[in-house]
């Protein structure tokens, strides 16, 4: 059984159809086994694939949504 690492970020989404479509782009994005965007909370929880680069996969994760919302941020 692999080890997941979970980490939960805060994040600026402007509207729940917005954080659908983020959390699609972080779940495609290479390293990432599952990705919840809540507009409610204003909050991305990560859960990363075994043996990945925390930091290069939220770069990755944070392009990603910003293809969504080029205003995008993301609190890493």
């Amino acid at each position: 059984m692999g080890i997941y690492m979970n980490k939960t970020y805060k994040i600026e989404v402007d509207c729940a159809n917005c954080a659908e479509k983020m959390q699609e782009a972080a779940k495609k994005t290479e390293g990432v086994a599952d990705a919840v965007v809540s507009f409610m909370t204003q909050k991305m929880k990560v859960e990363f694939a075994e043996g990945a680069d925390e930091k290069a996969v939220m770069k990755k994760v944070l392009k990603a949504c910003r293809k969504v919302e080029p205003d995008c941020e993301i609190e890493l």
